[in-house]
């Protein structure tokens, strides 16, 4: 895509990744993902991330259309260094040569980690640091463990314009640039997915930055993540308000079912506890792992206030799948869950302990499982029913 000139000498030149269905190695992104970065053209010019290392010909292209003709860059803004945005620094120091890279303190270690150079003119910048660019000003805010301990944003005053890299992020390949010009159910669903399989961890450190930013009393009127559709206007207020609700992680009335079978017992099980949930006007997801990525689970989980996991005793143990996204679920430390473990068996019968204990580290209050030796009954079914009256009692006790 051609660059577009977002502000008076101000250029989103970064790259639409169509094809992208796999991000980051670990989680889905079914419509794609753009890689944005920004240039500044003043009396000195500065490059604001670059892109992943596949675009580097695009990058090119776009700054070729937007330097005036013998305009060098002076500086560049490294905010992150994870490859997707810091993937053609490398390359770009040795085309562009600037005079200085800026980057956090974090961000040098992790630089010199991914680079290994030896005569960069790098310069670190700890928050409050400021840097003049003629007539505009670049200001430098840490943002340690958003989501990497190098993150920083980038503030031009006069501009009233922040470059968040990752955060305020979604996974979203289009042709138009902002969030305005889009369908807003869509984007809250991609910034949620995002959120939930990104940057939920770090939900303490959202909430203490964004309120750290708001006694800054910064005057801000476009926001410019590294991934997606950018803000500005209405937009501004309306995304910070997201993300706070985002990380207080406040859960809806609703449960997921999440389980993997071998000869279907289980799966009984698990729809006998959805159709208890439902009876009790508990909204329900359930999703097999024979069909659906781990990714798209948390996304589901993020916002539940219950989460049920099922599985068959397999080797006395769970099955793989269900082990790998119980361990997914636990790296992401979602809270305020509620949690129960159901599971059929044949001659030994560990997988609702295994179950309950994963469930119990990673932090959910547990209601008691239910475990049937090798095909349901009506009665067993019966319990499975009940299992779901009794998690949708706790979730209403939860919300009240």
């Amino acid at each position: 895509m051609k660059p577009v000139e977002i502000k008076d000498g101000i250029f989103w030149i970064g790259a639409v990744d169509w094809n992208r269905r796999d991000f980051h190695g670990y989680s889905k992104s079914h419509m794609g993902t753009t890689y944005n970065n920004f240039l500044i053209k003043d009396e000195k010019v500065a490059l604001i991330d670059t892109v992943a290392e596949e675009f580097w010909g695009t990058l090119q292209c776009n700054l070729a259309n937007v330097l005036d003709a013998g305009q060098k860059i002076d500086y560049f803004v490294i905010n992150h260094l994870e490859p997707d945005h810091a993937g053609c620094l490398a390359l770009a120091y040795e085309k562009y040569k600037p005079s200085k890279i800026y980057t956090s303190p974090m961000g040098e270690k992790s630089m010199k980690a991914h680079f290994h150079y030896k005569d960069w003119p790098v310069e670190v910048v700890p928050t409050g640091t400021e840097i003049s660019l003629g007539s505009r000003r670049l200001q430098f805010i840490e943002t340690r463990m958003l989501h990497w301990p190098d993150a920083m944003l980038t503030y031009c005053p006069e501009d009233k314009i922040v470059f968040t890299n990752d955060a305020f992020g979604q996974n979203w390949a289009t042709s138009e640039r902002w969030a305005d010009e889009m369908d807003r159910s869509t984007l809250e669903q991609l910034m949620k997915a995002y959120y939930a399989n990104i940057v939920l961890p770090y939900s303490p450190v959202v909430l203490k930055t964004l309120k750290a930013l708001k006694e800054m009393n910064l005057e801000i009127d476009t926001i410019c993540p590294d991934h997606g559709l950018m803000f500005r206007g209405d937009d501004v207020q309306w995304v910070f308000d997201k993300y706070v609700e985002f990380a207080e992680q406040k859960p809806l009335n609703k449960a997921v079912i999440v389980y993997d079978t071998m000869w279907h017992s289980t799966e009984k099980m698990a729809l006998a506890v959805a159709s208890g949930l439902a009876s009790e006007g508990v909204s329900v997801r359930v999703m097999s792992m024979k069909s659906n990525h781990h990714s798209e689970v948390m996304t589901e989980i993020y916002d539940a206030a219950a989460v049920i996991v099922g599985s068959p005793t397999h080797n006395n143990t769970i099955l793989p799948s269900m082990a790998g996204v119980l361990n997914y679920i636990k790296g992401l430390r979602p809270q305020n869950k509620i949690g129960a473990a159901i599971g059929s068996f044949g001659w030994s019968g560990e997988c609702v302990k295994i179950l309950n204990k994963a469930l119990e580290d990673i932090g959910m209050d547990l209601i008691d499982p239910v475990k049937v030796k090798h095909v349901p009954t009506h009665e067993t079914m019966s319990q499975c029913y009940e299992q779901g009256k009794a998690i949708a009692a706790a979730i209403k006790a939860k919300l009240a």
